[in-house]
């Protein structure tokens, strides 16, 4: 008789620690998986940095007077450069997605101006090495957008099974104490199915 009463509490005790090993693996499953989608947009941020040195350069060439506008984007880049570092060893960070939104704001103003002051020249605008880059600029801006809806899908997906029940009971004890931070930058939401306008 006294054996089924133990037997039952095993039983349960055995269900609760199959039942939060579950919780435990799905919590890091969610997070790898939203850390993953991040080395996607890590990626591409990269390689529109890279592309910018390239488009400034071919610039300076026909815009000997525009050494402040030419300044500007280049600070611009640096910033978006620290702020990737940043992002890149804690993705889902609320301060560092924050700063992450901050330089990449900063560095789209940058550009803003840059392309306005491009208009000005007929000759760089027509170059074929400006054309080439306005043309992988676009692309890498489109990939951005691609890779960061995919980064906010996957981190709405960690927090909505992070506030569910009854993993809210196991996620701080597992080491997910918060909340994982969407990458909104600072266009409004109607225009994030647009295609990235970079205009030469």
């Amino acid at each position: 008789m006294e054996l089924l009463p133990v037997a039952l509490i095993i039983g349960l005790l055995l269900i609760m620690v199959i039942y939060s090993v579950s919780i435990y693996n799905k919590l890091v499953s969610y997070r790898t998986q939203y850390e993953n989608a991040f080395a996607q947009i890590d990626v591409q941020l990269k390689r529109r940095l890279d592309l910018i040195p390239n488009l400034v350069e071919v610039a300076r060439k026909y815009m000997e007077h525009e050494k402040e506008t030419l300044l500007a984007v280049t600070r611009a880049r640096s910033e978006m450069a620290t702020a990737l570092e940043e992002a890149q060893r804690a993705p889902g960070n609320a301060d560092v997605m924050k700063k992450l939104a901050a330089a990449e704001g900063t560095l789209q103003s940058a550009m803003a101006g840059f392309n306005l002051r491009v208009e000005a020249y007929p000759d760089l605008k027509a170059s074929e090495n400006m054309k080439q880059l306005s043309e992988e600029l676009v692309s890498t801006e489109n990939r951005v957008a691609y890779a960061r809806q995919g980064y906010n899908d996957l981190v709405q997906k960690y927090n909505e099974y992070r506030r569910s029940f009854p993993p809210v009971l196991f996620a701080s004890m597992f080491g997910h104490p918060e909340d994982a931070t969407l990458l909104e930058f600072a266009e409004s939401r109607e225009t994030l199915n647009e295609a990235p306008q970079v205009n030469f």
